[in-house]
């Protein structure tokens, strides 16, 4: 699971010092696309049909810059690239947010690309070109509450969804989206603080106080047996989460399970408290899971257990959203 997103003090100002590369492509670059999260800034440089030329990345997320020096964070990473290619800049993620470098709009469900293409928040860099940021996205439930998204959109939108397909993409704050009938367009979606919930959980609270981490990251995810258990009792208990997740204390007070084997059961509560909860009203036919490799798999696990089918998306959706918001937004030309 995920940690919770965090502040980097200092951070960025070891970006600053961060030494230029030499670049050497063969086809002309059309396009740099910046996903600009709370923790990191990752920039490719894109050519002909969204081919990704270079990739680059940093700690210089949206809580690590300093005094607002986004554009000095931004050249620190790629101002050799803007001096050299002078090519439209797109950004999508924290960085149009409140606490980003300029708010950009909420477009509100259903939305599609076309409509995003059009509501680009522009940023005039004093290097020269101009930064484009991608607007989120924003849907009001049965409730009655408001949901939102950024970042998020711009993948879903590069992951060749198609009408009416269902996506998860999991993480610190895990989003389920439902595609409308027409192509490209988003209908709904719901987030889930699974990620963050897991964080808080096991590392300030008392739950944690009687699990045993192991420092080793293992390559692929490996369903233990605690994890299984996890996620049959969150699929069957997710209306009683708050009653349920005590299920983590008591696993370990009754030596059910040892402090080793707690966070994998608790990883699994909390992602089948999500699932059970997520498709409440009806189960889709498929769940296509878009996200890092490692924690799709861990929920692809999960979705089985629930009897679900699932199908993993390209893992360069957010470079093709991108790309595609750039073409529609007359950016790069359509034949590019």
């Amino acid at each position: 699971m995920p940690e919770a997103p965090c502040g980097l003090a200092g951070a960025a100002d070891a970006l600053y010092m961060r030494p230029m590369q030499a670049l050497h492509t063969v086809a002309p670059p059309r396009c740099i696309a910046l996903d600009w999260g709370t923790s990191n800034l990752r920039a490719s440089l894109l050519g002909d049909g969204g081919s990704v030329l270079a990739s680059r990345s940093a700690p210089g997320g949206v809580m690590a810059i300093v005094e607002r020096r986004f554009e000095a964070a931004l050249m620190a990473l790629a101002g050799d690239w803007i001096a050299a290619h002078r090519c439209p800049l797109v950004a999508s993620g924290m960085v149009g947010s409140r606490q980003g470098w300029q708010e950009a709009p909420y477009l509100p469900c259903p939305a599609a690309l076309e409509a995003a293409a059009l509501q680009l928040t522009a940023v005039a860099l004093a290097a020269g070109p101009t930064l484009h940021i991608a607007p989120g996205l924003r849907c009001q439930g049965s409730d009655g509450q408001f949901d939102v998204m950024r970042g998020e959109e711009t993948q879903l939108w590069g992951a060749g969804l198609a009408p009416g397909a269902c996506c998860l993409l999991p993480g610190t704050h895990s989003k389920w989206a439902w595609m409308g009938d027409r192509p490209d367009e988003v209908r709904a979606f719901r987030t889930y603080l699974t990620g963050e919930l897991y964080a808080v959980l096991s590392q300030h609270s008392i739950l944690g106080r009687g699990m045993e981490f192991d420092a080793a990251v293992p390559e692929a995810f490996e369903a233990s047996e605690s994890y299984l258990e996890g996620v049959r009792l969150g699929l069957a208990e997710h209306a009683q989460a708050t009653h349920v997740i005590f299920a983590a204390r008591t696993a370990g007070l009754m030596n059910r399970y040892p402090p080793a084997a707690l966070p994998d059961f608790l990883s699994g509560l909390l992602i089948g408290i999500e699932i059970g909860s997520a498709t409440r009203d009806g189960a889709p036919e498929v769940v296509t899971v878009l996200g890092d490799a490692a924690l799709a798999e861990r929920y692809e696990v999960a979705l089985r257990e629930a009897g679900l089918v699932t199908t993993r998306a390209a893992a360069d959706a957010t470079t093709r959203g991108q790309w595609r918001l750039a073409q529609a937004a007359g950016l790069v030309g359509s034949g590019a």
